[in-house]
């Protein structure tokens, strides 16, 4: 209780409350509190002294999810004998002569990490330079014993026991060993991307398990960090990234970032680094988050692996006592950087698709038990739409249908990407044919994608061209839906479409997109009301468009169910090649398969 809250009742004995100064177990243990907050962040501190001691090999152990055991080993530089006890020090670090905290070059600089673990642990730390012996200095809940002689290679060694036996209240809040161990893994493979050139190794001694083991990668920094993720996050996202390298204001973006059609369930796949510090900083993600908006469904998420360089003294990197968030003197400029050069990197593969999307295909084309003798095509009593060379076809542009049976001619084009179109299946999927096999297209959702790129490059020129209604539509809406429409009329109108109050509870329209022909204007704009309810007020101007947009291509789009010509598809193929992004919809889903003729004939026992 404060002086000025004292009881004045002369009953109730007056006191003056003593300022203490806490000893050095109590500071240490209330530090490790906010550095040490589980196995996984003891691991990261130690790993990250080992990084900064110049090591080129770290091998990390652990038992119990990391609960009774944590041991790092490096050959880095070492530690003198007589420095261990001040190295176990608060606030004693090699990192800093603390001039300068605007210009940190190192992972750790704070000189907390290895008290708070002796504090709340016992830890063991034995070290070798390359002039002196090894020494060895144990300090169990902060008590030290003398450092005395101890084997060991060039390098450093701490091994930490029973993590929290002195502050026991802090063992309930951790999580089970499996869950604590994949925490652990979480971080050495964030530090392992940090560092391609360096050895790591990731071992559960418990289990008498690795956990994973990577060699130092050689070349450049690209081709080093191709190869070290795929050790980490697997071949196939190698094979579906693409390199990202972009620069503004001195500032630059490289790393890795996947197509839109790998793209994951959860913010699983997606690793950020400013300088080499692995990071979780939401200003980062959500711009990642942005350059992906134009692809991705709210429920799908990118796999990324990007590094943010700049000059230490634009960041800092003391806003948390685990390092885990940054705070950039400019952030505007870091987000559009990366926004813009994922955008631009995601441009440049064209039409690509992931090569996922191919294998998940042939997945699922299984062989059937045969209940009945299969009856091969010569058998039938005549061909069907969809399992010859030949198409039936209608008009769609010219309003006059014309059925009819063509051949369709383009050899030529077997040699293009997409191939030349052999059918209509199901009046939605266009199959062509390559040099090399088999391309599945998904007509609706390539041309909504190729529609929505025609809308944004009209609005980035001049605004979307409109057609005016030769019978203006009158909608009725809600009080609310009316009122949300009305209130971005001014927007609406930049899209080509014009939008008025009509009385009470409707609108008239009288203009639509002139790109999307003949349309349900009633779906049209219930689609839009449905966009903005949905978006929001937290969506910025941009994403606003964008997201009509999107919704708006949906109209414009081939409609499942319509027969299109030889020339039609073909078109559209030749289109798709040359259009940014066409790979997939416009959210995150693919337009079309690719089957290589190996792979098929392997579905058929031919090799």
């Amino acid at each position: 209780m404060s002086c000025s809250m004292r009881s004045s009742d002369p009953n109730i004995s007056q006191f003056q409350p003593i300022i203490r100064q806490l000893n050095e177990t109590a500071i240490n243990q209330i530090a490790a509190g906010e550095v040490v907050e589980r196995p996984a962040s003891a691991i990261k501190e130690l790993v990250e002294n080992a990084i900064d001691a110049g090591a080129s090999r770290i091998e990390v152990e652990y038992a119990d999810g990391g609960k009774s055991l944590i041991q790092v080993t490096d050959n880095g530089c070492g530690i003198m004998a007589d420095d261990l006890p001040l190295a176990m020090s608060r606030h004693a670090t090699s990192k800093i002569d603390g001039s300068d905290l605007l210009n940190i070059q190192s992972f750790g600089f704070r000189g907390e990490a290895l008290p708070s673990l002796g504090a709340v642990g016992k830890l063991t730390l034995t070290s070798r330079t390359a002039v002196s012996t090894g020494a060895e200095l144990q300090v169990n809940g902060g008590k030290f014993s003398p450092v005395r002689p101890a084997a060991m290679q060039l390098g450093t060694r701490a091994t930490l026991r029973d993590l929290f036996y002195a502050t026991p209240a802090r063992l309930k809040f951790l999580r089970s060993d499996r869950a604590e161990a994949q925490a652990i893994a979480d971080v050495v493979k964030r530090l392992a991307m940090a560092e391609p050139t360096i050895t790591f190794s990731l071992r559960d001694t418990g289990k008498d398990r690795m956990v994973f083991q990577v060699q130092s990668e050689q070349g450049d920094m690209f081709s080093a960090l191709r190869g070290r993720l795929g050790q980490l996050m697997g071949r196939d996202f190698v094979v579906n990234a693409i390199a990202v390298d972009a620069e503004r204001e001195d500032i630059t973006l490289t790393g890795f970032a996947a197509l839109p059609t790998y793209s994951r369930g959860a913010a699983v796949a997606q690793f950020i680094f400013v300088n080499g510090r692995p990071v979780r900083d939401k200003l980062l993600l959500g711009a990642v988050r942005g350059a992906y908006a134009d692809f991705l469904s709210r429920d799908r998420h990118p796999a990324v692996a990007l590094f943010v360089e700049c000059d230490p003294s634009r960041v800092d990197v003391n806003v948390h006592p685990a390092k885990s968030e940054v705070r950039f003197r400019e952030p505007a400029t870091v987000r559009g950087l990366i926004v813009s050069g994922l955008r631009h990197a995601l441009a440049e593969v064209g039409h690509r698709a992931s090569t996922t999307v191919s294998n998940a295909a042939l997945g699922a084309f299984t062989a059937q038990p045969q209940v009945q003798p299969r009856v091969y095509q010569m058998d039938r009593p005549g061909n069907t739409l969809g399992y010859s060379g030949l198409v039936e076809t209608e008009t769609m542009f010219d309003g006059q249908p014309s059925a009819r049976i063509e051949e369709i001619p383009q050899l030529e084009a077997q040699h293009r990407p997409l191939g030349a179109a052999r059918a209509q299946l199901h009046e939605n999927y266009i199959l062509s044919q390559t040099y090399e096999g088999l391309v599945i297209v998904d007509a609706h959702a390539a041309h909504e994608r190729l529609v929505y790129e025609k809308l944004k490059a009209q609005m980035v020129e001049e605004g979307v061209r409109a057609q005016a209604l030769l019978i203006p539509e009158v909608i009725s809406l809600s009080d609310g839906d009316m009122a949300l429409l009305l209130e971005q009329a001014g927007t609406l109108t930049q899209l080509g479409l014009s939008i008025e109050p009509f009385g009470r509870g409707a609108v008239v329209v009288q203009s639509v997109p002139a790109i999307l022909g003949h349309v349900d204007v009633n779906r049209l704009v219930l689609d839009i009301v449905d966009e903005l309810s949905d978006g929001g007020s937290s969506q910025s101007l941009q994403s606003r468009l964008d997201a009509i947009l999107s919704r708006v291509a949906c109209h414009g789009s081939v409609r499942t169910g319509r027969r299109m010509q030889a020339d039609e598809m073909n078109a559209l193929l030749r289109e798709m090649e040359a259009t940014p992004h066409s790979g997939q919809c416009n959210h995150g889903r693919p337009t079309y398969v690719s089957l290589a003729m190996a792979d098929i004939e392997k579905l058929f026992g031919r090799t």
